[in-house]
């Protein structure tokens, strides 16, 4: 199976053009499952909420997300992107930090981030979906699950977990990283889930109003053994693919009498902390 992620750096509310730029990026690829950044379709370093509206879509409707589903349907292929997306809740808009997963056949399925990162409060709703695996399949590479989530999800162990343990055999991990903790931590995610996964950064700076952040790219794809089979430069635009073997996902044996599941002691795992 081809996989591989695109690190770009997407221009901060300039939805029409990242959606230009990526396309440009993927439409010569032949891939089988590609990972593209968080808020992908708008940059991220919104200082209200009048940005947002400007640069979000409706997963339905949208010109970034329907472009993913013409690419998709093109190359056969599936498409994970993080974006900024618009929603209709009790009459009103609001706004999650999302990932699409686009099959080939126009269906979709979204996830909604979870964790929040800091000024990210301010104007995204906290995810509601929770952690899903979904199946893609094809007569090359055969049924994958695939499990998403977003950016400072990875901080979570219950959210790479939480995909593991519903039979995701790859994790895709749209993100916009300024902390310099996750490539390095994501060694650690596939490794005690016995997962690939694959991190998708973005590079580049985001200024708005005289902020500004650094985002740090180094996009990383690791195997169920914990081996780095890609990680991108800090600070260029690049896509990279590499070939796998999902089925290493689904041997959760680290030797012939320890299971990383089965040797799970749930009884002893207290939801409350405290000492009674």
């Amino acid at each position: 199976m081809k996989i591989g992620y695109l690190q770009f750096k997407p221009e901060l509310g300039k939805a029409n053009q990242n959606t230009e730029k990526v396309e440009s990026f993927i439409s010569g690829e032949n891939f089988d499952l590609i990972v593209i950044p968080e808020l992908a379709n708008s940059g991220y370093l919104f200082n209200e909420k009048e940005d947002l509206k400007k640069v979000s879509e409706n997963p339905e409707t949208g010109k970034y997300c329907n472009m993913l589903k013409r690419l998709s349907k093109e190359k056969k292929a599936y498409i994970v992107s993080g974006f900024c997306e618009s929603a209709k809740e009790d009459n009103k808009e609001v706004f999650y930090n999302s990932s699409i997963l686009v099959f080939p056949d126009g269906e979709y399925r979204i996830y909604r981030k979870t964790h929040l990162f800091f000024n990210e409060k301010k104007f995204f709703k906290p995810g509601n979906t929770g952690f899903w695996v979904y199946d893609i399949s094809n007569k090359k590479f055969g049924t994958v699950k695939l499990g998403m989530m977003v950016c400072f999800d990875w901080i979570f162990p219950e959210s790479a977990r939480t995909l593991a343990l519903r039979g995701a055999d790859i994790i895709c991990h749209p993100a916009n990283l300024v902390m310099p903790y996750c490539q390095n931590a994501m060694f650690t995610r596939a490794l005690e889930n016995r997962v690939y996964t694959i991190t998708a950064n973005r590079v580049g700076t985001d200024l708005n109003g005289g902020e500004s952040l650094e985002f740090t790219g180094e996009s990383v794809i690791v195997s169920p053994a914990g081996e780095y089979l890609s990680r991108a430069s800090a600070d260029k635009e690049e896509i990279f693919f590499t070939t796998v073997n999902p089925e290493l996902s689904r041997n959760k044996c680290i030797n012939e009498k320890n299971n990383m599941f089965e040797d799970r002691r749930e009884l002893f795992y207290f939801k409350n902390t405290k000492n009674d």
